[in-house]
């Protein structure tokens, strides 16, 4: 009760007059003081993302709401409002990259759902295309000896047609086992290798599918910002969401996704 409390009042009254003795004190607002006391990066973003959401400036608030398209005019409106001169680019420089950084989390985070809401449809034919690619980079030296077959089940499917498995993560799911597959082909092989372990072994795709959903949640509740606006001096795209998946979801994968796998067993199996 007192935290919630503290925070209403932080908010409502302690913050505003905060900021105005502040700016009395440093003749600038709260923006350039975060620009002139951070480094580019996520501290700087994920701080300049709660200053302009949290102000009572109508423009300054629809600025982390802003399109790609309208960053360099947001810049401008922001800098008239703050009554910044025009002529100080270090500062337009510094919160053009934030809002790209910002508008760029959002745009991802819708391009990553609509992949996620695509359902796999064994009658579309670039979805079994990318299901075929799959199996072929993978197991190259085997030939699927039909399209619902039990040989799914050496690549880690949970029965002889993969389509069933794909219902919680939708298209994003085999997307992401397909990416990690092409460009880190060789890793692939030896996780999949690694995965028919007689004691320790997992299921290869399944595991792959659940490190989606892990990637997704992170993205979707925005535990993701930090990393991608440390990594991406810009817009977030979806390949670097792909290589968050290939790289950096709890572990990385060559060497600990059996670790991975077992965690996860364990968490279903106390569910």
């Amino acid at each position: 009760m007192l935290v919630y409390f503290w925070g209403f009042l932080y908010s409502n009254y302690v913050r505003f007059w905060l900021k105005w003795i502040l700016r009395l004190l440093t003749r600038k607002c709260e923006l350039q003081r975060v620009f002139d006391g951070s480094k580019a990066g996520a501290q700087r973003t994920l701080s300049i993302e709660h200053s302009l959401a949290s102000s009572k400036n109508k423009v300054l608030r629809n600025a982390v709401h802003v399109e790609e398209a309208e960053v360099e005019k947001c810049v401008r409106d922001v800098m008239k409002e703050k009554k910044i001169e025009q002529k100080d680019t270090g500062f337009k420089t510094n919160l053009h990259i934030s809002l790209l950084q910002i508008s760029g989390y959002k745009k991802l985070y819708l391009n990553v759902e609509n992949l996620r809401k695509v359902p796999y449809d064994s009658d579309n034919e670039e979805h079994e295309e990318q299901l075929i690619e799959l199996w072929n980079l993978l197991m190259p030296n085997e030939n699927l000896k039909a399209r619902i077959t039990k040989q799914w089940c050496d690549i880690g499917f949970q029965g002889d047609d993969p389509k069933t498995d794909f219902r919680g993560m939708g298209l994003l799911g085999l997307v992401n086992l397909v990416y990690f597959s092409k460009h880190y082909t060789n890793e692939a092989r030896q996780i999949l290798s690694r995965s028919n372990h007689p004691k320790l072994g997992y299921s290869y795709a399944i595991v792959g599918i659940n490190l989606t959903e892990m990637a997704y949640s992170l993205l979707r509740n925005g535990a993701l910002k930090s990393h991608l606006y440390n990594m991406v001096s810009g817009s977030p795209q979806m390949d670097h969401f792909h290589q968050f998946y290939c790289y950096r979801v709890n572990l990385p994968l060559l060497c600990k996704l059996q670790s991975v796998a077992w965690q996860i067993r364990t968490v279903y199996c106390k569910a």
